[in-house]
């Protein structure tokens, strides 16, 4: 039977914090959305929801399979898997609803259903509401627009071209934030090609036509991601894992006195990635967490 007009699909799982962030990927190429958010704080440790947002029946075996495999590598029992229609109507509202404005430093963040006042002091950044990846009220995306902030009271960003890379964009928001800030070009590079599209579906309405440029790129693989190099800032709001597998091949990319931002994982993996960075002759400049994420400011000397 063909799925029903106007309905959409939640797939979604109950696991302990600690563990939320790896059982997030199981979700990450095939669900629309992804989301993560406590669930039951009366338990000990609190359980969280992460859930994916589907249009169109998920599937079901091969979703159960990767919960199993996540499961063994974690040496725990397998989370259930609970599959659940929902009007789109009332998914729709729930996001918008649950994306008030936030400030992050010298950045107000709104979805584009705010009509205003805003904030006339603050670097203002609007952003699709309907689009739950890289909206800026997730710690690690915050994290990295506080580093942003930090680094541009200390930092002109003067480098001819494009002076800021943000690798992995989703929505657009890091590299939206440094273009805004610096007046410059900004490359977004993202393996999604939706993600691609959203960022510069943002950028436009930003009034930042001419200063994103957003393409897709299997991490630092593309040739537009080499030629417009070195960048004198990047950010990378990834997964512990990828941000050490590129240690090499995006601190390569990082100019002379650039700031390198990683961010996309929680502090037990913090040393892990820490360490592979080091390895390249980066040093840490700015910590920021906000439990249980971590968000990492190195610079090259």
């Amino acid at each position: 039977m063909a799925d029903d007009i106007g309905t959409a699909w939640s797939a979604r799982l109950i696991v302990t914090l600690e563990h939320a962030p790896v059982f997030e990927r199981v979700f990450e190429d095939l669900a629309g959305v992804v989301s993560l958010y406590e669930w039951d704080e009366s338990q000990k440790p609190v359980l969280w929801a992460v859930e994916g947002m589907f249009d169109a029946s998920p599937p079901r075996a091969e979703l159960e399979t990767r919960i199993a495999l996540t499961a063994q590598s974690l040496g725990i029992a397998a989370p259930d898997l609970v599959i659940a229609k929902v009007p789109a109507k009332d998914w729709l509202t729930a996001t918008v609803a649950s994306f008030p404005p936030i400030k992050a430093g010298r950045y107000y963040i709104h979805g584009d259903h705010i009509a205003g006042p805003h904030p006339a002091s603050l670097v203002r950044l609007k952003i699709n509401a309907a689009t739950a990846f890289g909206s800026g009220q997730h710690a690690s995306t915050m994290g990295c627009l506080l580093a942003l902030d930090s680094m541009f009271r200390r930092t002109r960003l003067t480098k001819p071209g494009f002076v800021g890379l943000d690798m992995g964009c989703g929505t657009g928001i890091l590299g939206m934030a440094i273009a805004k800030t610096a007046r410059k070009p900004v490359l977004c590079a993202d393996i999604d090609p939706e993600a691609v599209r959203v960022a510069r579906y943002n950028a436009r309405r930003n009034g930042l036509a001419a200063e994103i440029h957003a393409v897709m790129s299997d991490g630092c693989g593309d040739r537009t991601v080499r030629e417009h190099g070195p960048y004198q800032v990047i950010t990378a709001n990834i997964l512990a894992r990828p941000l050490v597998q590129m240690a090499a091949a995006l601190s390569a990319l990082l100019a002379p006195g650039g700031t390198l931002i990683l961010a996309g994982f929680v502090r037990r993996d913090e040393a892990m990635v820490l360490n592979a960075y080091r390895t390249q002759g980066l040093r840490l400049e700015k910590r920021v967490r906000i439990a249980p994420w971590t968000t990492l400011a190195l610079r090259r000397s």
